[in-house]
């Protein structure tokens, strides 16, 4: 069965995101072809980036890192329910994506956007990111808006028509999540890695 994980993207104390999540966690939920598993960065304490050595060497000395890299490494591919703080993607989950590497190399990702312009902005960036890891972006995402699908910017109501939208990009995920198992067998396999 394969494993993805649905990312809270955000840290901030009153965040939206974790309501976000748990909706696309209910929506995963029903479905029969992987299993879903909320993750949330905030509870891996993550500090700014503090491993001395460049994580696609794979020696992370800290703790924290080690803890973080053997929850992601446990995923076939995730579900970022991202926010978008000033035409980007929050600190918070850029410094958690920085400090591994081969953890998610050949995996997929999938993105559930919030903010006033939908979180477009933030996927956009989000998916350069995610290509320098190695991980491939399905087409489809959600785009929920803080004035139309939040009361009063802060109690999560979504539109009924982001279910279906939900369901597309949890379609597209599953789907390139089994495809690119195969490439992650055959690089343990074979010892061989064509990684930076």
């Amino acid at each position: 069965m394969l494993k993805l994980a649905i990312i809270i993207g955000s840290t901030r104390p009153g965040r939206v995101g974790e309501s976000v999540a748990r909706w696309v966690h209910e929506v995963a939920q029903r479905r029969d072809d992987a299993e879903f598993e909320l993750v949330d960065i905030e509870d891996f304490d993550l500090p700014l980036l503090d491993e001395p050595i460049p994580p696609a060497m794979g020696k992370y000395s800290k703790p924290h890192t080690k803890r973080w890299a053997a929850k992601i490494a446990s995923f076939d591919g995730f579900v970022f329910v991202t926010p978008e703080y000033n035409h980007g993607i929050s600190g918070a989950l850029k410094n958690a994506i920085d400090f591994l590497y081969a953890e998610w190399n050949d995996k997929v990702a999938g993105f559930v956007g919030y903010g006033s312009a939908g979180g477009a902005r933030a996927v956009e960036q989000l998916r350069l990111v995610m290509a320098e890891v190695q991980v491939a972006t399905v087409r489809n995402q959600v785009m929920l808006s803080l004035r139309e699908d939040f009361e009063d910017y802060s109690r999560f109501r979504p539109r009924s028509f982001h279910e279906q939208a939900l369901g597309q990009v949890l379609d597209q995920v599953v789907a390139w999540s089994g495809a690119l198992r195969g490439v992650r067998e055959g690089h343990a396999t074979s010892g061989a890695s064509t990684r930076g």
